[in-house]
């Protein structure tokens, strides 16, 4: 394993030991580098060693993709070659096989050579500027003494070291079977200077002060420690958006934003929609309430000309092939980029927070005094929260020199944060009588209340965070009187937030009113639809169970005489003619839903979220859950006593006191401490294409591939991680490769993703190619362009809420520069 350059060690750990540690650690390093020796020995004893290449085409101009082969246990030992020479095709491969997405293989293959792979799948990296051995094998004592000696200032270490204290405690033990080599193997003899290998996480703020190292790779020294003044978190939702902050001194004391302009009058706002308004030069002008507003003030035939966003977050989650380049439509038709907008929001959102941010304190805050956190659904995939940190980044809010200053958090992980921290009068349960869950405040009263047992290490609950535009569902388990989350099942869930219910009640529109008439509505009048939206947002949002009066929904004036032009009708012959008993016209000029009829639009999005959360119950092998937090906008939603009434004999249903603003509180614990969740669940099986040696009767004949006589298979899926596979914050998987060839610039790795775990190949069915590992190559040493092989070791973590990777070249020990990107389509 590799750490970074260890801190001045404290006294406890005295010269004498730290030599009999790097001792041993050299022994491990020698042994492992003359086990490396016979490896290649073996890969390059062919043709006396002249090296030859399997000719594959450039992944572009100054780059190259390289071939990877992977060790399989219980297969032939693997005898790598370098590719200079075309393959020798067997004469019954007719063409190149192609990968599951239909693109040529000779374009996404990731045949990469690899000269050495590490034995191990996955290596605990805990080495952090704080502490300079992994705690994970040091003592209670050790570790305490050790955090309490890089608390000290620099003058307390030297005073302390004056001291000249004899006690010596006994050396850390080395983990067993894993490598921690010395500073000294990390560097090149002639350079003097150390270079950070591999950052595991972003770690703690302590009183302000951040023990991150940060998990950039392609500088050539460590960053100094950031001191972070405030945590800002963002809650992007679909339907509504907000954000909450905390000064790293007083963590505990949560503070929400204040009352948004516009809105409705008499209501505290913590909350805006997420709305957006550009001019006609599609410059920004408004966002939230603000927009809205705006927007619905303008004259038909100048709306035309603006550009307004709303529920624009599910683009996101709804595009296949995600791109920096992706598109989204306006109210008006038109269509923007859809980074673009994305900016325009977190910058109005980082505007916004600075500002007030200043007002409460007695300096200027500015932006780097900030560590922001943007939540997003835990079931989005990698290039979705790829999409969002580089629109954060366009907007201001850190960047790629400094990514470590923004943290990217899952929803249902922010309120399984949030949940630890609640005690009986915050708990609502679901089992009691109904007119419970209409009470808008829940009192504390001890009699009736829950006792508060989610603090207690071992207890296991699901979270189900019905959002906007999607639902997310976890399990979590407490493992320790800290209140350390563990992932024991990857998340799931779907597209069954409040956004589908929108899309029922425009279905029911277009059932009584036409298909070409709404769309024809939607082009020509876009504001007045949006009104006619917003009305219905307003009714839907008190929908309960418990009502028995009918629900009336204003039609714009705009949508009745346009409708009259068009059809040469009126809409009330158009409900009559629709002639249900749930849906009227009434003599205020309204369209009159009954409670049933209202019920029918919430129906299909409930029986989603039902059948979701049951296939997750049954299929948890993780022993009984005995709760289930669920987060809704208020405890009066249909949601609500659907779930209850489907899961109460199973486990206990509970909903918090203020859940809308629990993902924004739990956020923001989350960016003052990152490390509270300690394991996570894969949710795609992550890999590359290499090469294997051959077996007849296993392999299929189309895969092979001839090398200097020697038969290879090729499109071998080498998997990283697993789908639903439990990852430790700080898992890597570790590779090293050689480029193909001698003084490329840069060699491109193809990574492929699948939602199984038993695949064997790339071109398998549901293998997608989802991102491309990058490593740009430096100039080579010119005392090594005619010895050993270049080798580039890369690090790719696997814990954290995104992939990080991080890579280094070998023969110098100098970082190189490594990126992951999964929008590359």
């Amino acid at each position: 394993m590799l750490t970074t350059k260890q801190p001045d060690m404290p006294s406890q750990f005295s010269e004498q030991k730290e030599q009999q540690i790097e001792n041993r650690m050299d022994d491990d390093i020698k042994s492992d580098h003359s086990e490396s020796i016979r490896t290649s020995t073996d890969i390059h004893s062919q043709k006396n060693g002249k090296p030859s290449t399997l000719a594959k085409p450039e992944a572009g101009e100054g780059g190259a993709e390289a071939h990877v082969l992977a060790p399989q246990r219980g297969e032939i030992p693997r005898s790598l070659t370098d590719i200079t020479t075309e393959p020798q095709a067997p004469k019954n491969i007719q063409s190149q096989p192609q990968t599951a997405d239909g693109c040529p293989r000779d374009q996404t293959d990731n045949l990469v050579e690899e000269v050495l792979l590490s034995e191990r799948k996955f290596e605990k990296i805990l080495a952090t500027d704080s502490v300079p051995f992994c705690e994970k094998y040091m003592g209670r004592e050790e570790i305490e003494d050790s955090r309490r000696y890089m608390s000290l200032t620099t003058d307390q270490k030297s005073k302390k070291k004056s001291l000249g204290s004899r006690s010596e405690s006994p050396a850390p033990p080395k983990p067993p079977g894993i490598m921690i080599p010395c500073p000294e193997v990390l560097r090149h003899p002639l350079e003097s200077s150390s270079y950070d290998v591999v950052s595991s996480g972003i770690h703690p703020l302590m009183n302000g002060l951040s023990t991150d190292s940060g998990n950039r790779v392609d500088h050539q020294s460590s960053s100094p420690q950031q001191n972070y003044f405030v945590v800002v978190a963002i809650d992007f939702g679909t339907t509504y958006s907000g954000y909450a902050f905390s000064f790293t001194q007083d963590p505990d004391n949560i503070h929400m934003m204040r009352k948004w302009e516009g809105g409705d009058p008499g209501v505290v706002n913590q909350k805006t929609p997420t709305t957006l308004l550009l001019d006609p030069d599609e410059k920004f002008h408004s966002f939230g309430y603000a927009a809205r507003d705006c927007y619905h003030d303008l004259e038909p035939q100048e709306a035309k000309k603006w550009l307004y966003f709303e529920k624009f977050k599910m683009t996101l989650h709804k595009t296949e092939n995600l791109s920096r380049d992706t598109m989204i439509h306006a109210a008006n038709g038109k269509r923007m980029s859809a980074l673009t907008v994305f900016a325009h929001a977190l910058r109005y959102f980082r505007k916004h927070a600075l500002q007030e941010l200043s007002d409460q304190s007695a300096t200027c805050i500015l932006n780097d005094d900030v560590r922001w956190v943007v939540t997003v659904p835990a079931i989005w995939r990698q290039p979705a929260k790829q999409f969002m940190r580089n629109a954060a980044y366009e907007a201001g809010i850190a960047s790629k020199e400094n990514p470590e200053q923004l943290l990217i958090a899952l929803e249902p992980e922010a309120a399984s944060i949030f949940c630890r921290r609640l005690r009986q009068h915050q708990l609502v349960p679901l089992m009691s009588p109904p007119v419970r869950l209409s009470l808008p405040n829940i009192k504390e009263n001890p009699e009736s209340s829950l006792p508060a047992v989610i603090e207690n290490a071992g207890t296991r609950y699901m979270v189900v965070d019905c959002g906007g535009g999607t639902v997310d569902i976890t399990v979590h388990e407490i493992t320790d009187e800290n209140g350390t989350i563990k992932e024991l099942h990857k998340a799931t869930g779907g597209p069954y937030g409040s956004v589908g219910i929108d899309l029922e009640f425009e279905k029911l529109l277009e059932d009584i009113f036409g298909v070409e008439f709404l769309d024809q509505f939607k082009n020509k009048m876009p504001a007045a639809f949006v009104d006619l939206m917003v009305a219905f947002e307003a009714r839907k949002r008190n929908a309960s169970p418990f009502k028995i009066t009918p629900i009336n929904i204003a039609l714009p004036f705009s949508f009745v005489h346009h409708y009259k032009k068009m059809k040469n009708s009126t809409v009330e012959a158009a409900v009559k003619k629709y002639s249900s008993k749930e849906i009227k016209w009434s003599s205020q000029g309204m369209l009159r839903l009954e409670p049933s009829g209202m019920m029918n639009l919430f129906q299909p999005t409930l029986d989603a979220i039902r059948l979701h959360v049951a296939h997750v119950l049954d299929n948890c092998e993780t022993g009984t859950i005995s709760y289930l937090f669920l987060w809704v906008d208020s405890p009066n939603r249909p949601s609500c006593r659907s779930i209850r009434d489907a899961f109460s004999d199973r486990l206990k249903v509970i909903i918090p006191q203020g859940v809308s603003l629990a993902i924004l509180k739990g956020a923001v614990q989350f960016g003052i401490d990152p490390t509270v969740v300690s394991s996570r669940r894969s949710r795609l099986t992550y890999g590359v294409g290499v090469l294997n040696r051959f077996i007849h009767g296993t392999h299929p004949t189309e895969k092979l591939v001839v090398k200097d006589n020697v038969e290879w298979c090729a499109d071998v899926f080498d998997k990283f991680v697993l789908a639903d596979q439990s990852v430790c914050v700080g898992d890597t998987v570790i590779r090293r490769y050689t480029p193909a060839r001698s003084g490329q610039a840069c060699s491109v790795i193809h990574i492929y993703c699948s939602e199984r775990d038993d695949i064997h190949f790339i071109t398998d069915p549901g293998v997608k190619r989802c991102g491309t590992l990058v490593l740009d190559l430096p100039d080579e040493p010119k005392q090594n362009q005619t010895q050993t092989k270049r080798e580039i070791q890369t690090i790719m973590i696997f814990g954290d809420t995104e992939l990080k990777v991080s890579a280094m070249d070998v023969l110098t020990g100098k970082c190189v520069k490594a990126e992951v990107d999964f929008l590359n389509g």
